[in-house]
């Protein structure tokens, strides 16, 4: 997928890409909260608690008083597989329009829309 990313957007990509190497993990996701700020996160797998990076990267926002997201973005090496409906809740709970899937080297593969805020046929 050749798109045209917004900046914002792209930024979001390369803070997922850095968390990902970081952490030496199989995918890094970073968030944009509705003031600008950015929450960014790898996989959590403990015996305890295993999170996705977007659910940890979302609770991370929210431990920090965000109510609500502009986008998110998920880095990871299972190029253009479907991202599992389950990872992408958090963000649409918090009214993410978007949450933009990128290959390790930051390559957009697909761009999930919001269920909630695309309008349907019958409101077109």
């Amino acid at each position: 997928m050749n798109a045209e990313l917004d900046p914002e957007d792209a930024k979001i990509i390369t803070l997922a890409r850095s968390a990902r190497a970081r952490g030496m993990t199989d995918s890094g996701a970073a968030v944009r909260d509705t003031t600008g700020r950015t929450y960014v996160a790898v996989d959590v797998n403990l015996d305890s608690v295993s999170l996705s990076a977007v659910e940890l990267a979302v609770a991370m926002a929210v431990s920090s008083g965000a109510n609500a997201l502009e986008a998110a973005a998920i880095v990871t090496e299972m190029g253009d597989e479907e991202v599992p409906e389950g990872e992408l809740e958090a963000a649409w709970e918090l009214e993410a329009a978007q949450v933009l899937l990128a290959g390790p080297d930051g390559a957009l593969l697909k761009v999930y829309l919001n269920p909630d805020q695309v309008p349907s046929e019958e409101e077109s």
